[in-house]
């Protein structure tokens, strides 16, 4: 993952086509490359014209999934729905995401609900999220891996990640976001295949606490409050993110 700890393998194309073989007629040697840039064209321009409307439907502060999973998951009424976003991540994961925001009068974001939907793609079937984590918490029935990190402007974001994708679309509807930021990721795998999620990410701005992101960082001078931060960061997300199974 990138400052958000992005999860997913990246995919990349070789590094150049492979070269046409020397026997036979000029022409049928350029034919043969043109043909294999063609396959690698039409892959790409058959992943980018896809048309990817969101599938989950909102209504409020609910979001009703039917499938992968089925779930409808509750934020708190207070939270203004923002909008959705669904593309091909990276070109290997079928991504669908959902963001909530509590934010004052001036639009400024206090606390941000990311809701992902996602998947390996068919034609990657060689490919299953890895998370690691040795916390897990239970929300709807459902176990979740959980992590939690601080974040802050000078972060680097990665080109095309699902963090840029969820910034780009707050800001879009003339939501400010904090310069630093707290979060914790909560991670439902699907199945014992590991190739589809559910992932939450619950962010809160982090001046509330009194620390910078470098202070609560590993080899900040205030690490040693991050644990009753993070542990009572984690319990407010588990109140305020509600999930239902049978409906």
């Amino acid at each position: 993952m990138s400052a958000m700890q992005l999860h997913l393998v990246r995919c990349t194309w070789p590094a150049r086509a492979e070269q046409p073989q020397r026997t036979g007629s000029r022409s049928s040697n350029t034919l043969r490359l043109v043909s294999r840039v063609a396959v690698v064209v039409t892959v790409s321009a058959s992943l980018a014209g896809q048309t990817r409307t969101p599938e989950r439907k909102v209504e409020r502060h609910v979001i009703t999934s039917v499938r992968d999973p089925r779930v409808r998951i509750e934020v708190p009424s207070s939270a203004q729905y923002v909008g959705a976003d669904r593309w091909i991540l990276y070109e290997i994961a079928d991504c669908e995401l959902h963001a909530f925001v509590d934010a004052d009068a001036q639009r400024r974001v206090r606390r941000l609900y990311w809701l992902q939907f996602e998947s390996y793609i068919p034609s990657r079937p060689e490919l299953h999220h890895t998370y690691d984590s040795p916390r897990h918490r239970q929300i709807g029935g459902l176990d979740f891996y959980v992590d939690t990190w601080v974040t802050s402007k000078a972060d680097t974001i990665t080109n095309g990640s699902d963090l840029e994708h969820v910034l780009t679309l707050i800001r879009s509807k003339g939501y400010d976001v904090p310069p630093e930021m707290m979060s914790v990721r909560l991670v439902h795998l699907l199945d014992s295949q590991k190739r589809k999620e559910l992932m939450i990410i619950y962010s809160e701005d982090l001046a509330a606490t009194g620390f910078s992101a470098a202070q609560l960082k590993p080899a900040g001078s205030g690490r040693a409050r991050w644990l009753a931060i993070e542990t009572n960061l984690i319990a407010r997300a588990l109140e305020n993110v509600k999930l239902t199974l049978d409906f």
